[in-house]
């Protein structure tokens, strides 16, 4: 079973960048379907972005669209999440998922595998 955990998050200003990191152990990330859901204050987790387990295209949700990019690096075991022109509302926990599904399922119920989360906060 794969165990996942994520780092990079922190404080930055409007228009800046930060750099997400998932790294897994007890699997292979290029075995998985990896994904970064996000979830702010009151609100339910929604996807962020993901990458299948093919060469496939990602998928980006429309409010992360030009702004964020989800890849891995298989010989780190490692998903990134890269996050630029962030905003305040892009203020979350983020959370990295796994799932050995050839879909990428936009709810979170479907993935089975999550690290703890990483907290952005974006100031205005």
């Amino acid at each position: 079973q794969v165990q996942l955990v994520e780092s990079g998050g922190g404080l930055v200003q409007a228009g800046g960048s930060l750099r997400l990191s998932c790294a897994a152990s007890g699997g292979t990330v290029s075995n998985y379907a990896m994904a970064w859901f996000r979830q702010a204050p009151a609100k339910d987790r929604a996807l962020a972005a993901a990458i299948s387990r093919s060469r496939g295209s990602p998928y980006y949700a429309d409010s992360v669209k030009g702004r964020f990019t989800i890849s891995r690096d298989n010989a780190k075991n490692t998903a990134y999440l890269q996050m630029n022109s962030l905003k305040p509302e892009d203020t979350a926990v983020y959370y990295c998922a796994a799932s050995t599904s050839a879909m990428m399922p936009t709810t979170s119920a479907l993935w089975p595998y999550w690290g703890q989360g990483t907290q952005v906060t974006v100031s205005s």
